[in-house]
């Protein structure tokens, strides 16, 4: 795995933090800068500076064993993008040129799937299947981006075709491409074989991914057969949870044996943070509940964040952590610990506000203190990570 490039995402990340940390003091004192610009470019740093670009690593590593220089191009190509979105949407929001860059980094998305279609080579047909699969998804999530500009001109950006459009955006890159792909190599982690279990997994996690789809559309346009559609996708991706633990139990002995505690510390951490998200989809089933979600804002982004840092950034460090790039010491130990603090302090923090404005019982004392003062911890921990990796010799 490339130090360099694994410290750029990093990079990326580290940024998008930092501007998170912005927009919560931001509700202490005045930072000058427009709150939903910096909000658009924080989103589209993390999502597509750190979690893309990771992804990019991870799959070129592990599955493309003839390195060729066209990767590493494209790589710097997007990291460009990314780098033309971290400074244009602060500025401008969706204007010309952030809209450009963002336009820039879906082409060079585009090509990234033809390469990996073209030159994969994976040891299992089941990693193949799943790793297709998130191609598949990540291009499907990109209609939804096509599709705003004739919203906004036909209908305006209030309009639910235009929120649906994102919404759709959305879905498919959490649950579809960022899922499906951080799956697709931890099983080749874990060495998990082909078999009848694995087939049944499959095909039921992506019938989920799409009947699931339904609920945010439901908040712009409701209709109770929505809702039906996606308490049978709620329940199918319950059953295809339950194959996904029976699929990884057999080879623990193997994760046991061959990767250091933090590790499977990492990996324990992703995988109950996955199960907790589709715990949580559960309570979707409630029609009451699925409407008090959208109408309160702490709830999606507790959500989002729970499936950003919690089960796709878990799996992302428990990749990098196994990696020769960086060294198991103590210094990795607290950058590690102090990043999943601020995760977790955060969480709690936005769950409990949340639970006390829908009751009624007003805000916490001192909610946005201890809400900054939670997140400063994010960046810490990202820092002494980067740290670690830089200070690492090359095996």
């Amino acid at each position: 795995m490339s130090k360099k490039l694994v410290v750029v995402c990093l990079f990326n990340f580290l940024i998008a933090a930092l501007m998170g940390l912005a927009l919560r003091y931001s509700f202490l004192n005045s930072i000058n800068i427009n709150y939903r610009f910096l909000m658009h470019a924080h989103s589209h740093v993390a999502m597509l500076g750190w979690v893309y670009l990771m992804l990019y690593v991870c799959i070129v590593h592990y599955f493309v064993p003839e390195k060729k220089p066209i990767f590493n191009r494209l790589f710097w190509l997007t990291q460009f993008a990314v780098v033309g979105m971290m400074i244009s949407f602060p500025l401008q929001g969706y204007a010309a040129i952030s809209i450009s860059f963002s336009t820039l980094h879906i082409f060079c998305s585009y090509y990234f799937v033809y390469l990996i279609w073209k030159y994969h080579k994976a040891e299992s047909i089941i990693t193949s299947y799943l790793l297709k699969a998130s191609l598949i998804f990540m291009l499907l999530s990109t209609l939804g981006v096509w599709c705003l500009g004739p919203a906004v001109s036909m209908l305006g950006q209030a309009s639910a075709f235009y929120q649906i459009a994102i919404q759709f955006f959305l879905h498919f890159q959490f649950n579809g491409w960022f899922i499906l792909a951080v799956i697709a190599l931890f099983f080749h982690v874990l060495n998990v074989e082909d078999s009848i279990q694995f087939r049944l997994f499959f095909k039921l996690l992506i019938l989920s991914i799409i009947l699931t789809l339904a609920l945010p559309v439901y908040w712009f346009a409701p209709h109770i057969a929505l809702l039906w559609i996606n308490g049978l996708g709620v329940l199918i991706q319950l059953v295809t949870l339950l194959l996904f633990l029976n699929l990884i139990k057999p080879n623990q002995v193997l994760l046991l044996n061959h990767h250091s505690k933090l590790t499977i510390y990492m990996y324990s951490f992703a995988v109950f943070c996955f199960v907790l998200k589709i715990g949580l989809q559960l309570l979707s089933l409630i029609p009451d509940v699925s409407e008090v979600a959208y109408q309160h804002r702490n709830f999606i982004i507790g959500f989002i964040h729970l499936t950003m840092l919690g089960v796709i950034s878990g799996f992302l460090f428990g990749f990098l952590l196994q990696s020769k790039i960086v060294t198991i010491n103590r210094w990795m130990y607290l950058g590690v610990f102090l990043f999943f603090l601020g995760f977790l302090l955060t969480e709690l923090l936005i769950i409990i506000q949340g639970s006390m404005f829908y009751f009624g019982k007003g805000i916490i004392t001192n909610y946005y203190l201890f809400l900054f003062l939670s997140s400063i911890f994010l960046p810490l921990g990202i820092i002494l990570i980067i740290i670690n990796i830089l200070k690492t010799k090359k095996a």
